[in-house]
């Protein structure tokens, strides 16, 4: 089966669905932007240097996937700010991710370009992935993966699960 770009948030896969929102680097950008607190179209503008077309689209979808709410600030002419909710919120983690891979990986001789300090132990960080259950480190290879209910049948993770299914039986 094949993948539709412009349909990737009707797939069976929650990287797809993901994908479909923030998949793109302007989107990952003007969330970086209101991670930084930039609330307003303006600043957003001057910060990431997009075109107003582009911005206004990227903003556009945020709203419409709920990650962003577009609250009125002034009148007239009316302006909004664009404020992350709860749903926007929970993609803290992958933005952190995504910047701790970046300061690990595509830092230069200059040293990282943000620093991160926890306010409750005033300690700068690196943001870590742990298991909800047991809170060990996770990495890639200490990780199995099983379909779950909605996953398709047909799907590569569905035949490696029913394939080691097997194994372990025989």
């Amino acid at each position: 089966m094949l993948m539709k770009w412009d349909a990737l948030e009707e797939e069976p896969c929650s990287v797809a669905r993901t994908v479909a929102v923030i998949g793109d680097r302007w989107s990952l950008l003007v969330l970086r932007e209101c991670f930084l607190r930039i609330r307003r179209f303006d600043d957003f503008q001057a910060s990431l240097g997009i075109t107003r077309h582009l911005l206004a689209d990227r903003l556009k979808k945020l709203v419409r996937f709920g990650v962003l709410r577009k609250i009125p600030y002034q009148e007239a002419p009316k302006r909004y700010e664009y404020i992350l909710t709860q749903k926007g919120l929970d993609l803290y983690p992958i933005i952190m991710s995504i910047v701790h891979w970046g300061n690990v990986h595509m830092v230069d001789s200059r040293g990282r370009p943000m620093l991160h300090e926890h306010k409750t132990c005033k300690k700068m960080f690196d943001p870590v992935m742990v298991c909800s259950e047991c809170g060990e480190p996770l990495s890639a290879k200490a990780v199995h993966v099983h379909p779950g209910p909605g996953a398709r049948k047909s799907s590569p993770v569905h035949a490696k699960a029913q394939e080691r299914a097997k194994r372990v039986a025989d």
